[in-house]
């Protein structure tokens, strides 16, 4: 079976060099292809583009020699093209400004439409970040098939980058709806080998609490909507508050990326 490739959409911004050294790395360890696209929208330069694409194409070649890197450039909107290309990739890497974003914003329509309708995980990573000195992957849970979906990417990553697991299972302050035993919450883990994986259960605004345990984060994984959310929501609350103020890259199960 052909291997899925890590996408990264590109844009000449200011975001592209981060996106891209996350996502050669992961391709690395993936051992998969790395798949740069960039959108040509009418009224772009095409001479300008190439000339986004032969950049993107040579820091990816020097930060991972030993991976296949497939530079494409594809006619239409940045959130259509990632959308459709995440269909048959193993995840989608875009950083948090450029790609269309509007000023002030860390997360423009471009990211927020391809993390409600990317039918694979979506990694969004800052271009500010500094180092990557986190020491564990923190991910959040509340039973949903989103959730589930992260708790699989969220173990497989750790264990591939020797991460500590940190599993925050929120209860919203006035309702039953998320209730997670402790039982079903230890059951879910381990039946994915989390063994070791510290395991904490919150009552409050999940946002808040998911940002303040992640502080030391490498890696937060976060389901886009969870089993609270409004009919019609692809993405909820809990995941925009998260995207536009965590400190380290964000990954973002679609529902799409369920199976479900």
């Amino acid at each position: 079976m052909r291997h899925q490739p890590v996408v990264a959409g590109i844009d000449g911004s200011p975001a592209d060099q981060i996106a891209i050294r996350w996502a050669a790395a992961e391709a690395k360890s993936l051992r998969t292809q790395l798949r740069l696209i960039h959108a040509l929208q009418p009224g772009d330069s095409a001479s300008e583009a190439g000339d986004v694409v032969y950049k993107a194409l040579a820091l990816a070649r020097e930060l991972a020699p030993a991976v296949d890197v497939d530079p494409r450039i594809e006619n239409g909107p940045p959130s259509t093209i990632l959308v459709k290309a995440s269909g048959d990739a193993k995840l989608v890497v875009i950083g948090s400004r450029g790609l269309g974003l509007m000023a002030g914003a860390l997360l423009g329509s471009t990211g927020l439409d391809l993390a409600a309708n990317a039918r694979c995980p979506v990694v969004v990573v800052r271009p500010d970040l500094g180092s990557e000195a986190g020491i564990r992957v923190v991910i959040g849970y509340d039973g949903s098939s989103a959730s589930q979906t992260a708790l699989d990417f969220g173990l497989d990553y750790a264990r591939r980058h020797d991460l500590a697991v940190r599993i925050v299972a929120a209860q919203p302050a006035g309702t039953e709806l998320h209730r997670i035993t402790e039982a079903e919450l230890r059951d879910a883990v381990h039946a994915r080998g989390g063994h070791d994986a510290e395991l904490i259960q919150i009552t409050g605004h999940p946002a808040e609490h998911i940002l303040s345990l992640a502080a030391d984060a490498n890696l937060i994984v976060l389901g886009a909507r969870g089993r609270g959310g409004f009919a019609g929501m692809l993405i909820g609350s809990v995941s925009q508050t998260v995207l536009h103020h965590a400190d380290c890259p964000v990954a973002i199960i679609p529902a799409a990326a369920t199976g479900g």
